[in-house]
């Protein structure tokens, strides 16, 4: 295991930089999300978790093994935090948007929780209205039907619109499916869950342009209350929209449903090409300083809750780019996209960046699964 320098001044300063979690008020009355959001504030004190998507599940040159992880044979040690995605379950699918069955994915999730890690869902849900009902969508051809057919549908489907009821089946499976992450003893497994995101862009039928913010926070709503009602009171909820150049605290505010009802702000940033690496750098320490800064002023957990380089074109971008640009914000923690064949976005032993990616393991200021168990 890496060694790693903690000083108490240290971590009194980014508790006082960057805010900390709502406390609960009796001991004993604590929740799965209560108990989440302590953790994810101590270990903010101690440096930032690294995550990556789907991870146990496929890499570069593997699929579905046991035991495996790109992250783990780069490295020696698994991710912190391992972020899977539920789009498809509200179709009754058996397996999600990128083919990872659901029943592998509960046993993951609690592999992963009893490791010592922490989980985040997303949920990219077809368009309600263009998705045929018996399954599958509308024509065979991308994106029609999919998360990414921007054909309006969040009025539609808030109480008192044609697709409603369709609706209220598609998040009663989602609750169903969370009703399997539970331990052996049947406690609910602690969960980030992060819905709706990337909402300040336009691609997904739920983004800025496709409704106003009323429906937005709406849909939110919606949700959130289906959950909470059906007892998952294990859920973090994370509100992430998209960095983005010359971030306001208002713009980064703008569509957020309130502060009872969100723990977690979190922004989404890429670096694509052919951006630049100063750019990049600029543009993420810019979004970290107003994230850090409307996070404590809301008592939120901040985090970069997805990030990447699309098959890390510049092999030293984990050690000289990306470490550069988050190792001074006292964020939870970062995530990095899949791996999958010709799109990868984590690390690989077989790739030129895998020496960068072990320096960025052994720096001081990040945290892998041996380091918060």
């Amino acid at each position: 295991m890496k060694k790693k320098l903690y000083y108490f001044a240290m971590a009194a300063l980014l508790l006082t930089a960057c805010g900390g979690q709502k406390p609960a008020t009796n001991e004993s009355k604590k929740t799965g999300a209560d108990l989440l959001l302590e953790r994810l504030d101590s270990l903010r004190q101690k440096g930032i978790m690294y995550g990556h998507q789907d991870d146990p599940m496929y890499g570069l040159t593997w699929e579905y093994d046991q035991d495996s992880s790109d992250v783990k044979n780069t490295c020696g040690d698994w991710p912190a935090i391992m972020g899977f995605d539920l789009g498809g379950i509200e179709m009754g699918d058996l397996k999600n948007l990128d083919s990872v069955p659901f029943q592998r994915m509960t046993q993951e999730v609690k592999n992963h929780y009893q490791r010592g890690g922490i989980v985040t869902l997303s949920w990219h849900p077809r368009n309600p209205v263009t998705t045929i009902d018996g399954g599958g969508w509308a024509g065979q051809k991308f994106p029609e039907g999919t998360a990414w057919d921007t054909t309006r549908v969040v009025t539609r489907i808030l109480p008192g619109g044609d697709t409603h009821e369709k609706f209220e089946v598609w998040m009663q499976r989602v609750s169903d499916f969370l009703g399997t992450l539970k331990t052996d003893d049947g406690q609910k497994i602690p969960i980030i869950f992060r819905p709706w995101h990337e909402n300040s862009g336009s691609w997904f039928w739920w983004g800025e342009k496709l409704c106003t913010v009323e429906e937005y926070k709406a849909l939110w709503n919606m949700l959130q209350d289906k959950l909470t009602a059906d007892g998952y009171d294990n859920l973090v909820w994370s509100y992430s929209p998209g960095c983005q150049d010359n971030l306001t605290a208002e713009r980064l505010l703008d569509r957020y449903p309130g502060d009872d009802r969100v723990q977690m702000l979190g922004l989404d940033g890429y670096q694509w090409q052919p951006e630049g690496k100063d750019a990049f750098i600029a543009r993420t320490k810019q979004n970290l300083e107003v994230l850090c800064q409307v996070a404590k002023d809301h008592k939120l957990i901040p985090a970069l809750t997805e990030t990447g380089m699309k098959n890390m074109t510049q092999p030293d971008w984990w050690s000289t780019t990306l470490l550069t640009a988050v190792k001074d914000y006292p964020i939870s923690y970062l995530l990095t996209w899949r791996n999958y064949r010709e799109e990868w976005f984590g690390p690989a032993p077989s790739k030129p960046d895998a020496p960068y990616f072990r320096e960025f393991y052994n720096a001081p200021e990040t945290l892998f699964l041996n380091e918060i168990k």
